[in-house]
């Protein structure tokens, strides 16, 4: 357990990063699309929507009802799943399908904060299962993601924690009370309007690759935005993970496949 700090003692500073167009160039949607269906997870119509429904969410993102929706949409389609056999598919097919992952951009601004003395957080909508062992590879210090209920080795279709939204920035209070970080000395790097609490909670925020509702609203405060866009591959620029790590990838990883398919019909009723 971290020593509290003293009133008047200065905080530590973190560095808050999103996931998802902030880190990872490309989503494990499109990624992981074939080898659930070959695994017999999802139908053939599943991995058209989810191809879809990723080119959608990246060229137009998606708002706060649609999130909520889809969050329910995601528990009732993985409902059942079985956590082994999710893990194991991730495992086989992991390092030949994330390549390249990570924005050079995005692994250069994690080792400037490091340099500087700054911890380096990952505070992700997705599975903490996926998130964790990506968080390792880049070398950060913590990383918070959604968690979904287990019973008897399934996926019981409950989410124990949303890690969206304002419970970004619940998970972000309760560490920076454990760790002793000061919010309004710590920066947030994100794309998307719906991690605007997130953004809000720190003194620093910064737009990355900025949706449009994102990218009006960093302008009218006159907030950074900065661009990412070269994606290069983890096994090159980080020592590989281990069998373990690879395994650990696996569990939510089918969420933002399962998130494809919700966006998938929700941006088709929009539209």
């Amino acid at each position: 357990m971290s020593t509290p700090l003293r009133p008047d003692a200065p905080g530590r500073v973190a560095a808050f990063f999103d996931l998802d167009k902030t880190i990872i160039a490309k989503s494990s949607t499109l990624a992981f699309s074939k080898p659930f269906f070959d695994g017999g997870l999802i139908n053939r119509r599943s991995v058209l929507k989810s191809s879809y429904a990723q080119f959608l969410f990246l060229v137009s993102g998606a708002d706060h009802d649609q999130m909520e929706r889809m969050r329910i949409h995601i528990a009732n389609m993985c409902t059942g799943w079985d956590v082994e056999q999710v893990r194991a598919i991730v495992a086989e097919t992991l390092h030949d399908i994330v390549d390249p992952l990570v924005f050079a951009e995005a692994a250069d601004l994690i080792a400037d904060h490091k340099l500087r003395g700054h911890d380096v957080v990952i505070v992700s909508a997705s599975g903490e299962e996926v998130v964790a062992p990506i968080a390792e590879a880049l070398g950060v210090d913590h990383d918070m993601g959604t968690r979904m209920a287990v019973e008897d080795g399934k996926y019981t279709g409950e989410l124990s924690f949303y890690c969206y939204g304002p419970g970004k920035v619940i998970a972000m209070e309760e560490l920076a009370e454990r760790e002793g970080y000061d919010l309004s000395q710590s920066y947030a790097y994100s794309d998307s309007i719906t991690d605007l609490p997130m953004l809000d909670a720190v003194g620093h925020p910064t737009a990355v690759n900025p949706d449009r509702g994102l990218r009006r609203e960093a302008s009218a405060r006159g907030w950074p935005i900065l661009t990412f866009s070269d994606p290069v591959s983890l096994r090159a620029r980080f020592q590989a993970p281990s069998s373990g790590t690879v395994a650990g990838m696996a569990a939510v990883s089918f969420g933002a496949l399962a998130a494809g398919a919700a966006t998938y019909t929700l941006l088709r009723r929009r539209r």
